[in-house]
């Protein structure tokens, strides 16, 4: 499919070597090196490895109790790809790789996309587009389903995208993507992405529309069968999340758009400029496909909370319209966009470097001391290692902002390598500091100390997801939501707040730095 739009000499597209690069470099860097956060990463980090460790792979549980909120098809992958690379890296950040692969998978299908819809070298910029989608940047370095939910939407829109020449093929990508996506997200990420559907229905490709359909349902129903064989209790608590989950709620206010504003940006400028520029020809391949399916994402956006979970199916779509408005932006407009990530990145991987030299030299000495306010009892190890490779970051970083030859996707190109450059800054140079506050290895620790070795059970009152599931990861502490007979009671609470009555305070923790999260440890009196 050729867009019709497009000059007749295409511009040269990014070079592939260096696009490759930045795509290895942003999917790895801090995948490894810290412990499980919270507070997803710590939830899918835990539930994967009780999919590990206790063997029954069809009901999703948390800290040995049913969750009720995940599909599990990034928990089975991270479980099996954690257990695999078991002998040289930890069960959590084994976990984690599953996602930086399924990154992978993501950029593939949307390289593939893009090049069937728009040409040869838009199948190069769609990538670097993506990873300077600022609302993916924390998501797709956790363990989080993201990346899954991403690769298998992406595969639809590779499968429309090859409707015209090979109708049988793409009827089965489609298929296998929607009842992925299903598998992975949940009715919240397949059914704005059914809409999809439409395309080889309006195209009369009835063949590739029946596979569709086919393969798709018998993906989706794989899982839910087994678990009704199986668990039929936790069949009917998901079901019910799933339909709560659905509902409309919150419809269109100006929270959508702070949050689209920054979580789409700067995709979500460039595929409007694209829209508004093929208007007329929005009903005609190649921009049918992605048009229809941001109109679809985008209402369905606006009908639900703005959050991760209801914007992941509209970015493909947006990554796609963006790809073809690259090609066609106005000089001042590129010229505006390049200038603006060439100064904002310049300047926040300065403030790495500074943040990084207040925490190892203590100077500029008030930023050192917000930064031990922030992490008390933090003692900056910075490796040589990690200080050569945070040179070499910011030195290809510089190269980039002299080195690249005028063409109408520098700007896509300078602004992923921003975005790379940013975050493998922050990991060279602060995570450690990060991970200091952020992990709950130390409190849980101590907690354990506290611990007989024959405590018996411990019950729980206001203990979140992410808590219950770093008392597992860490220690295999379980707690129950009850405390009729439990002799011990772990409390999460506020600085202020008074004991429960007959119960007496053994022990109490927190995070470092974290003044409204405290743990307290009581033993029936």
């Amino acid at each position: 499919m050729a867009f019709s739009l497009q000059p007749d000499t295409p511009p040269p597209g990014p070079t592939p070597a260096l696009v490759l690069a930045l795509i290895c470099a942003f999917l790895l860097a801090g995948i490894v090196g810290h412990d499980p956060w919270k507070s997803e990463d710590a939830i899918n980090i835990a539930i994967a490895h009780g999919f590990a460790q206790a063997g029954h792979w069809s009901a999703p549980m948390l800290a040995g109790e049913p969750w009720f909120e995940a599909e599990p098809l990034y928990h089975w992958l991270a479980a099996m790809v954690g257990t695999v690379l078991g002998s040289i890296l930890p069960f959590h950040e084994g976990a984690r790789m599953a996602a930086a692969l399924l990154g992978g998978l993501f950029f593939v299908g949307l390289a593939a996309a893009a090049r069937r819809m728009f040409g040869r070298e838009a199948g190069w910029a769609a990538p670097l587009l993506a990873i300077g989608t600022l609302g993916l940047l924390v998501p797709m370095h956790e363990a989080q389903p993201t990346t899954t939910i991403l690769a298998t939407i992406t595969a639809v829109y590779w499968g429309a995208a090859r409707l015209a020449e090979h109708p049988k093929t793409a009827g089965l990508l489609m298929g296998a993507g929607l009842g992925a996506t299903f598998l992975a997200g949940g009715l919240i990420a397949v059914l704005p992405t059914l809409t999809l559907l439409a395309i080889p229905l309006w195209r009369r490709h009835w063949l590739a529309t029946t596979a569709a359909v086919g393969l798709g349902t018998a993906i989706a129903l794989a899982w839910p069968v087994t678990l009704a064989l199986a668990h039929p209790e936790h069949l009917a608590g998901w079901w019910a999340n799933e339909l709560a989950t659905i509902a409309p709620r919150n419809p269109l206010s100006l929270a959508h758009v702070e949050w689209l504003g920054w979580f789409a940006w700067p995709v979500l400028l460039i595929a409007a400029w694209m829209v508004w520029r093929g208007r007329r020809r929005l009903t005609a391949p190649p921009l049918a496909v992605p048009a229809l399916g941001a109109i679809a994402a985008l209402c369905w956006l606006l009908a639900h909370e703005p959050r991760a979970a209801a914007t992941l199916p509209l970015l493909p779509p947006l990554v796609l319209l963006a790809t073809a408005g690259c090609m066609h932006l106005r000089r001042g407009a590129a010229n505006a966009w390049d200038w603006f990530g060439m100064m904002t990145f310049s300047l926040l991987v300065g403030l790495v470097w500074l943040g990084a030299s207040a925490l190892s030299l203590g100077w500029p000495p008030k930023v050192a001391a917000n930064a031990a306010r922030i992490a008390p009892g933090f003692a900056a190890t910075l490796s040589t290692p990690a200080l050569l490779a945070a040179v070499v970051t910011t030195l290809g970083w510089l190269a980039v902002l002299v080195g690249l030859p005028r063409s109408p996707w520098r700007p896509a190109l300078r602004w992923a390598a921003g975005v790379t450059a940013l975050w493998l800054s922050v990991v060279f140079l602060l995570m450690p500091w990060i991970d200091h506050g952020k992990t709950y290895r130390p409190v849980v620790a101590s907690l354990e100390a506290a611990l007989p070795v024959d405590a018996g059970c411990i019950a729980r009152r206001g203990l979140g997801a992410s808590q219950r599931a770093s008392l597992d990861y860490f220690a295999g502490i379980r707690t129950r939501a009850t405390d009729s007979k439990c002799p011990w009671l772990l409390v999460q609470s506020h600085p202020r707040e008074k004991p429960p009555a007959d119960w007496a305070k053994v022990w109490e923790g927190r995070r470092p730095g974290d003044r409204d999260e405290i743990w307290r440890l009581y033993r029936r009196r």
